[in-house]
């Protein structure tokens, strides 16, 4: 946090930045850390923490560790409902923006659903998976087809798009933040439950676990914390893949343990990522989203290459 508010194209020393959160004002750099730096970390911190949350719960739902929110659709139908809402509905404002995040990544959850329920044997993680990469693909495309009509009209969500946090909208950390909280205590409420599921459906029900219910609230806990990620930072990948997993190496299969330590971790990640985007193509910077990728890509190649993968 103290790299995020010292670090960019105006450089200011940490003991400075920790004098001006104590209260100092030392004139431009003040200015600078206040109106600029602090909702920029604050973002990073909710958004990461809300990435981080949601992959863990993709994981343990689909019992997929390499799984991450994208795999449902969430965040292509958050992106989606965004591009279609501000840019051809005119959609304005943080309660507007947030919103349509929330609606997009709420008709992606329930459509993924649906399409993975047809059939057969129902809703099983391998359905949901497939269902969710090819709807997600979908959107996406939509998405990108719909801001090629009109590049002046959807340049503001460019830099969205591509997950950057310079210049975001403070005013949805006000509104997000509740949505994750809750969020998050639906992810930790039902830490028990989800090693249950670990253990197979069948198992689950047999060890007094509710496993319709607990899907149920996985996937509404991802839906909010997936779609305030989105709306807050845009559609970042790779940071609900890499931790969840990293996590597990830590601490073991224990889905609670997965989720507090995803809490912290997360959310460090995607602030050393905007700081190492900062400092990588002076004077300008490259978005934390594409840094997280350039991360991610090895990172996921080195874990499929793994003999063996960790276990939920």
């Amino acid at each position: 946090m103290i790299a995020s508010l010292a670090v960019g194209a105006r450089a200011i020393p940490p003991l400075e930045v920790v004098q001006i959160l104590l209260g100092a004002d030392t004139g431009q750099n003040a200015m600078v850390i206040h109106d600029l730096r602090i909702p920029r970390t604050l973002i990073a911190l909710v958004a990461g923490a809300a990435l981080g949350v949601s992959g863990a719960l993709i994981q343990a739902v689909t019992r997929n560790p390499l799984a991450d929110p994208g795999i449902l659709g969430v965040n292509a139908g958050a992106a989606f409902a965004l591009a279609m809402g501000t840019g051809l509905g005119g959609v304005t404002g943080s309660l507007g923006t947030l919103g349509l995040a929330y609606a997009g990544a709420f008709g992606a959850s329930v459509l993924v659903y649906a399409i993975g329920s047809l059939g057969r044997g129902g809703a099983s993680p391998v359905r949901l998976i497939l269902a969710g990469v090819a709807l997600g693909a979908v959107l996406a495309g939509i998405t990108r087809a719909i801001m090629l009509t009109d590049r002046e009209k959807f340049a503001g969500m460019t830099a969205w798009e591509s997950g950057s946090l310079l210049d975001r909208d403070a005013g949805l950390l006000t509104l997000a933040g509740p949505f994750v909280l809750v969020g998050l205590v639906i992810a930790l409420a039902i830490g028990s439950s989800l090693n249950a599921i670990a253990l197979g459906d069948d198992l689950a029900s047999a060890l007094g676990a509710n496993v319709l219910r607990t899907r149920i609230l996985a996937v509404t806990a991802v839906m909010l914390l997936a779609g305030s990620a989105t709306a807050l930072a845009g559609p970042i990948a790779f940071v609900g893949l890499m931790v969840p997993h990293a996590v597990r190496w830590i601490v073991g299969p224990d889905q609670r343990w997965i989720i507090g330590y995803s809490v912290v971790a997360a959310p460090t990640l995607l602030l050393l990522a905007d700081v190492v985007g900062r400092v990588m193509i002076p004077p300008g910077e490259l978005p934390a989203g594409i840094v997280t990728a350039v991360i991610g890509a090895p990172v996921l190649i080195m874990l499929v290459r793994r003999r063996k993968a960790s276990e939920l």
